[in-house]
């Protein structure tokens, strides 16, 4: 059995951020897995995009922008902080010293420096739907971004589901838990293998008994409805004998040489940087959409401190997994983008911290055949607010639905009260990032 401990770390807003997340039975709010199939049925017009894939990285608690991609090295020792820029391999371009491995592959990646449109909130509503928490809160919420492909277009293959959330704080809003994301929790793991000595034998005589015994219903059934219903639990069983979702879970059959990568100094192992590399093994196995969270980041006090302890492991383990996706063949159908919930204070405060600071953050996007090795838009002086080429939320979430296959435009989902609602206001995807 393999766990993860999630950060322990508590936010301001008196929510522990600590989750425990051993891979062991379930599925999503009660389902059976083949329901959550049966919700991941891909129509055959979306057949094309089954290979593209988002990692969404939710830096938890929101990073300083200023120390971090957006750096002031001009600004007064009040804003500037302690951190001074490195260069990158792209001219131009500096970040954060204490993220040199970064630096050393920007040309892989993109910096949003001028997001706008964010929400004071401690919620990963907004990295993950593109929307603030209150949003149609009365139906449920909006939806996460995988839970809407699994709608909009279902499962990549036969043997795995289309989203996984690894945070444990995905929503599925309302669209139900039907399309919700497979959890690998304690409860979600069961039903990735056969329990108390079933073979594959056994398990195809309790399927051909299902199936006697609802011949009847079958040959009542002038719509087809429960052939489709026999289609989805062979997939179930498909997921449960091919093994591939438990095999990405098991870390231990991981090349030890590539898990050390992600570690980084092997001195002092930082074990949260495997969730870097199980986003990376469930994109191998066909996911389609992987939700992770990474680090505490509500740093109203000893910012620098705190950001000199974990800034280095975050940077080890983010270019391990941009090398490994490369290495697999996945970059190029793969967008790995990394924000929090909203940037930090520019003016330090008397504890040494900075505080929430929703005018203006900074995001971290490479692969999928975006244009990367470049900077978009800037903040002022004393990176308050964007100066140039604001770049809304909302921008971001259309260019990720346009590389998934979801044309962000016209689409739209029917709520809890019947009214249809678009996936985004600020429907414009960020040219800059589109070949």
């Amino acid at each position: 059995m393999f766990a993860i401990e999630m950060p322990g770390r508590v936010t301001c807003d008196g929510i522990r951020r600590r989750e425990f997340l051993s891979m062991g039975a379930a599925g999503v709010g009660g389902l059976t897995l083949a329901g959550l199939l049966r919700a991941d049925e891909r129509p055959e017009s979306f057949a094309g995009w089954q290979k593209k894939s988002i990692i969404n990285v939710y830096l938890g608690g929101g990073p300083s922008h200023l120390d971090t991609f957006d750096l002031k090295p001009d600004a007064p020792q009040e804003f500037r902080g302690e951190f001074r820029p490195i260069g990158t391999n792209v001219a131009g371009i500096q970040i954060c010293e204490l993220l040199p491995e970064l630096a050393r592959r920007m040309d892989q990646l993109a910096i949003i420096r001028s997001l706008t449109g964010l929400n004071e909130e401690h919620t990963p509503n907004q990295t993950e739907s593109g929307w603030g928490e209150s949003s149609l809160r009365s139906t449920g919420g909006r939806p996460s971004l995988g839970s809407v492909v699994a709608k909009l277009q279902g499962a990549n293959n036969g043997a795995c589901p289309t989203f996984v959330d690894l945070t444990g704080h995905t929503k599925y809003g309302f669209l139900g838990p039907v399309y919700g994301a497979f959890r690998p929790d304690g409860e979600g793991r069961a039903n990735l293998s056969l329990a108390g000595g079933v073979t594959v034998n056994r398990l195809d005589d309790r399927t051909r008994l299902l199936t006697g015994l609802d011949r009847l219903k079958r040959e009542a059934d002038g719509g087809g409805a429960m052939r489709a219903m026999d289609s989805f639990a062979e997939r179930a069983v498909s997921v449960i004998t091919s093994g591939a979702v438990a095999r990405a879970l098991d870390l231990n059959q991981e090349d030890p040489r590539i898990r050390d990568r992600y570690i980084g100094n092997a001195a002092n192992p930082n074990r949260e940087n495997d969730r870097f590399l199980l986003a990376r093994r469930l994109i191998s196995a066909g996911v389609r959409c992987v939700s992770l969270s990474w680090g505490g980041w509500d740093t109203h006090s000893d910012n620098f401190g705190h950001l000199r302890r974990q800034l280095p492991p975050f940077d080890a383990g983010l270019a391990a997994l941009v090398d490994d996706l490369v290495s697999h063949g996945l970059w190029n159908d793969t967008i790995l983008i990394v924000w929090g919930e909203f940037g930090r204070t520019p003016r330090v405060n008397g504890t040494a911290g900075r505080d929430h600071w929703p005018r203006a953050a900074s995001v971290l996007v490479g692969g999928g055949g975006l244009t990367t090795g470049q900077v978009i838009g800037s903040t002022n002086r004393l990176a308050e607010q964007p100066a140039d080429r604001p770049v809304h939320l909302q921008e971001v979430f259309a260019t990720l639905y346009q590389h998934m296959g979801v044309d962000p435009r016209y689409t739209t989902l029917v709520d809890n009260n019947g009214r249809p609602q678009y996936l985004v206001d600020h429907n414009s995807t960020v040219r800059e990032l589109i070949a």
